[in-house]
């Protein structure tokens, strides 16, 4: 009887597993072939006849990413997926078990003549495929597949064009999860920015030292007390250091903040959950109860031209045109070309947000490159001006998330202005 009853709860168990547990008997490849008819659906729509995955050694993360592959890779490996048909695999022979989830057939190959081989095989029949290759690395977040294999293709009698349309649409886009771990992360962000001007106001007012480096600090421990993480360490850059975008103190220099300084502050960062997106902000402030005209003078140039190209997006958006991510940049640039500081607006108006804090989606870029993917339903992105000057510089920067008929912004509320921080005085930190 006792035998009885341990049978019975032990298929009791088993079952419960094979209910809870699906991934585990083959869930995961069910996943991938939902994945691959995503694909194919989109090459048939776009006229791709097919994409072709590479990698070698973790040179292209976004085929390693697509196919969610684990283990150690140290051969050459393909993945062809057609608009129709079933895809296939090319992998070495020694590491053939580590594709077995993969969708499709696998062919292996052992020596490079025979790759060579089975790669034409494989390709048969194709003039085109798409590859993350960049036509002379325009767009170089795809960028990734070497220039050596790209000549491979082309020998084989097969023309390669980007897939970075491909790698936006299945990439770069959010779900409806990560649209709220973006909201839940820019609510975070414009408190602890708050926190951060008060934590200035509060040191000098109290006649304390204070440098950059500790409110990088003091923002970096907050972020932690907030449930959040980010890549690298934020910004504060202070009077000249706000000159230079990509300025970070560290412990041993780090400019004092005093009365009068102004005072920028760039965060990013996102929530510690699976899949969660970084939001992304910069506000500036002036360490006195009245700013300088001079700041403010700037100030307003940054404010408009980011409001000229939101503006743009928006109306085009709303009246269901195409918008390329260089013709927003160019509205922004065009407009602080006029007011007569186009030389000092010395990188893109904006990047694209994702899980990582630069994502692999449309940038807002007609001058490091210039970016011809279309914006669509589903990518972030940020819009942030600046003028940077030999003694100060400015910048303000939002986010946008894009609907099916809206863009949002999702940093509110916009800075009008920069703060007068030392009227913070009553406010808690």
């Amino acid at each position: 009887m006792n035998k009885i009853r341990t049978g019975i709860i032990f298929l009791l168990i088993f079952f419960s597993y094979l209910v809870h547990c699906p991934l585990k008997v083959g869930g995961e490849k069910l996943v991938l072939e939902s994945k691959v008819k995503q694909v194919q659906k989109y090459l048939k729509e776009n006229n791709f006849p097919a994409w072709l995955l590479y990698d070698f050694r973790g040179i292209n993360p976004i085929a390693v990413d697509f196919l969610n592959l684990k283990g150690m890779k140290t051969r050459r490996w393909y993945y062809l997926i057609r608009a129709e048909g079933e895809p296939i695999a090319l992998v070495h022979k020694i590491e053939e078990k580590g594709f077995k989830e993969l969708p499709g057939k696998i062919i292996t190959y052992v020596s490079w003549k025979d790759l060579r081989e089975k790669l034409k095989e494989t390709l048969k029949g194709l003039k085109t495929v798409a590859m993350e290759y960049s036509n002379e690395n325009n767009i170089p977040y795809v960028s990734r597949v070497d220039a050596g294999t790209i000549e491979l293709i082309r020998s084989l009698g097969v023309e390669v064009v980007s897939s970075a349309d491909l790698v936006q649409y299945f990439q770069a886009r959010w779900d409806n999860q990560q649209y709220l771990s973006h909201k839940e992360a820019a609510s975070n962000l414009m408190r602890i920015k708050d926190e951060a001007f008060s934590f200035i106001t509060h040191k000098i007012s109290e006649n304390k030292e204070v440098n950059e480096f500790e409110v990088v600090q003091f923002i970096m421990n907050t972020l932690t007390e907030s449930g959040m993480e980010t890549e690298d360490t934020v910004i504060c850059a202070v009077n000249e250091n706000s000159g230079n975008p990509h300025y970070s103190p560290t412990r041993t220099e780090s400019k004092i903040i005093k009365r009068g300084d102004l005072v920028l502050l760039d965060i990013w960062a996102k929530m510690k959950k699976e899949k969660s997106v970084y939001a992304d902000i910069t506000w500036v402030g002036y360490a006195g109860e009245k700013v300088p005209e001079k700041y403010e003078r700037i100030f307003k140039v940054v404010k408009d031209a980011r409001d000229v190209a939101l503006d743009f997006l928006k109306e085009k958006w709303s009246k269901g045109e195409e918008v390329k991510g260089w013709e927003v940049d160019q509205v922004c640039r065009d407009f602080i070309q006029k007011a007569g500081y186009g030389d000092y607006f010395t990188h893109r108006t904006g990047h694209s947000i994702g899980t990582e804090g630069h994502g692999n989606g449309v940038n807002i870029d007609n001058l490091e490159t210039r970016d011809e993917r279309r914006i669509i339903p589903g990518v972030g992105f940020s819009v942030e001006p600046g003028i940077y000057l030999s003694d100060f510089g400015i910048r303000s920067e939002v986010n946008v998330y894009v609907k099916e008929k809206e863009a949002e912004v999702t940093t509110l509320p916009l800075q009008e202005e920069i703060i007068p921080i030392m009227k913070m005085l009553d406010s808690k930190f």
